[in-house]
């Protein structure tokens, strides 16, 4: 059988996987020694406990009483969760560094604690005078939010098998925190696994609902192993520019409500606000005389926005010329710019084009194409589109306008706003079949 060394501490038993001068538990020098023992025994031994409490029972015989959900403080974030924050859940939030995290959760811990449940936030990352003075700033110190700043698991274990376990616990970050039970460094994938097993099975059992803050890669993606995502319940993404005041709360994965929600929030000297009606949020001080702009009807999730889609076509001085998008893929501006050329027989080759999204917002919805096209057309022939109009749809290589998903709750929401006329595919009025007939709707006057 394959061996391995633990070091036991001879002053309070404590294991650990490798030597330290000081032992982890209690705090003495120089106490650990070694022990060769045998992995499969000591996986064996360290999996024992856990299978005694495991009973199988007839799946009709289960009982069927669970706890209700409690509120986050935001009327909001409880919808899109599925009415709140449920007793024994597992919820994972990610986000780059600075994007508003810690601050929401905080705002969160505060609300709930005021609402009288206990509540214990564990920061591996600020100190306990950072934690209170974020708290004050914030409106969010109660009685019962309580705080540990450390990096060891087994700190806030003895926590939750109290007889009185918090209702709440958040836990900032997951890569942070250390267990003696796993061997590398904090934040590697043995390390994550092992905390978030132990911090979950533990929260199960008594009744805690747990909030873990995981750290993203450069690509965006949750860092740790993809492992972590399927054990928890939830998987929240907290996205946005740090330059810009929104941030947008994305769910991906939800066991106890809907998925692919979105909520938006706004930056302000209090926390986080959520934005009550974000339709029109986005457009901000819009001038709808200048040539060159479009609103599009977009949906991310199930909510629809009104975003402002600005293209720039001026003469260009480069033997290649320039395009360049922000907020959307380039590809999309390539794909769309070729079927123009060809099937409108317009000639780019001496221009650069330049197109974004504006507000700062990211939109990947295929309905944006047509408004791309009606901008870049706008900027190319100088002539505004009306004031109030407001265009979705998908263009294919042929020119062809299609139908995107979302068509009724997009038209729903732009009669509300009061746009007209509205082009888009699907029946309306001013449906386009092509953008031929696009071009010869809003620009005859070329």
């Amino acid at each position: 059988m394959k061996t391995k060394e633990i070091y036991h501490c001879s002053s309070c038993g404590a294991s650990s996987p490798q030597w330290r001068g000081q032992c982890p538990r209690c705090g003495e020098w120089n106490t650990l020694e070694a022990k060769i023992v045998h992995k499969e025994q000591e996986r064996r031994r360290a999996a024992s406990p856990h299978a005694s409490g495991a009973k199988i029972l007839p799946l009709r015989e289960v009982s069927e009483e669970r706890e209700e959900p409690f509120a986050t403080g935001m009327p909001q974030l409880d919808r899109i969760l599925g009415n709140g924050l449920v007793p024994g859940a597992a919820l994972l939030i990610g986000g780059e560094p600075g994007i508003g995290k810690s601050t929401l959760l905080l705002q969160v811990a505060g609300a709930v604690a005021h609402a009288g449940r206990r509540v214990l936030y564990l920061s591996g990352e600020e100190t306990l005078a950072q934690l209170k003075t974020r708290a004050e700033r914030l409106d969010a110190l109660a009685e019962n939010l309580t705080a540990v700043s450390t990096s060891r698991l087994d700190d806030v274990l003895p926590a939750l098998e109290d007889s009185s376990p918090p209702d709440l616990l958040i836990v900032d970050s997951v890569q942070t925190l250390t267990s003696v039970r796993a061997e590398g460094i904090p934040g590697s994938v043995s390390q994550v696994r092992a905390v978030a097993t132990e911090l979950i099975e533990v929260c199960k059992r008594v009744g805690t609902t747990l909030l873990l803050v995981g750290h993203v890669t450069k690509d965006g993606q949750l860092a740790g192993p993809k492992l972590l995502e399927h054990m928890v319940d939830t998987v929240i993404s907290l996205e946005g520019d740090r330059r810009q005041m929104f941030r947008m709360l994305r769910v991906f994965k939800n066991r106890f409500g809907p998925n692919q929600e979105l909520l938006v929030f706004e930056m302000a000297q209090q926390g986080m606000c959520v934005v009550d009606d974000p339709s029109t949020y986005f457009l901000g001080a819009r001038n709808p005389e200048l040539s060159g702009t479009a609103v599009v009807m977009a949906v991310d999730g199930q909510r629809p926005f009104a975003v402002e889609v600005q293209a720039l076509v001026s003469r260009s001085y480069l033997t290649i010329p320039r395009r360049t998008g922000l907020g959307f893929d380039v590809n999309r501006l390539h794909l769309l710019l070729a079927v123009l050329e060809k099937r409108l027989r317009l000639n780019f080759g001496q221009v650069d084009i330049y197109a974004k999204v504006g507000g700062g917002m990211r939109v990947q919805d295929p309905g944006m194409d047509l408004a791309l096209v009606a901008a870049v057309l706008s900027s190319f022939y100088d002539i505004p589109l009306p004031e109030r109009c407001v265009l979705w749809g998908e263009v294919d290589l042929n020119g062809q306008v299609r139908p995107v998903a979302g068509h009724d709750i997009r038209l729903s929401q732009a009669r509300r706003l009061g746009y007209s006329p509205i082009y888009c595919p699907g029946g309306n009025g001013n449906a386009p079949d092509t953008i031929l007939s696009l071009q010869e709707s809003l620009f005859r006057r070329s």
